[in-house]
């Protein structure tokens, strides 16, 4: 049973709102997967903060139209799934890193804002650090130069102590 007018007029406006806050859409073929697999990948891409559904070509072409993903339109051939994510490296790994596990699932493309993005590109982009490990990265080299003073500092009175402790007993032992 086909959906009515305004089921695919619904889809293609969640689509299209989704795109609109989003980094990078990537497309997959996931011919031969089983259900237990594909539920599997939702799971992890929910985690992730993905947004994954199967949709159909046309819808999707239409939800595209207008939006900084419209290059990627032409790609958008056979049985795909579609990966939308805020954060450009979360939706390549968790995709990548489920094409690594199944060989049925076989990423075509991508793309991010007015730039398109082949397979090898995608698992080029999943080798990067997530953006939380970058924010860590970055907070840890601006609190080194900051701790670094900290205990410069402390050591000056440490050294005073040490220093009376050793006059003291100095004095003491003669």
């Amino acid at each position: 049973m086909g959906l009515s007018l305004e089921q695919k007029q619904a889809m293609v406006s969640e689509v299209a709102t989704t795109l609109q806050g989003a980094q990078s859409l990537i497309v997959a073929e996931y011919r031969g997967l089983n259900v237990e697999r594909i539920t599997q990948l939702r799971s992890k891409a929910r985690n992730s903060g993905v947004w994954l559904r199967v949709l159909k070509n046309t819808l999707a072409r239409r939800a595209v139209k207008g939006t900084p993903f419209e290059k990627l339109a032409d790609k958008m051939v056979g049985p795909l799934m579609y990966g939308i994510s805020q954060d450009p490296v979360a939706g390549a790994k968790v995709l990548s890193e489920f094409a690594k596990e199944n060989e049925l699932f076989v990423i075509k493309a991508g793309a991010m804002p007015n730039a398109i993005m082949s397979a090898q590109d995608i698992k080029v982009l999943a080798q990067l650090p997530s953006r939380e490990q970058l924010i860590a990265t970055l907070l840890g080299t601006m609190q080194a130069p900051m701790a670094k003073l900290v205990r410069t500092l402390n050591e000056v009175p440490a050294r005073f102590v040490r220093t009376l402790a050793a006059v003291r007993d100095a004095k003491s032992g003669t």
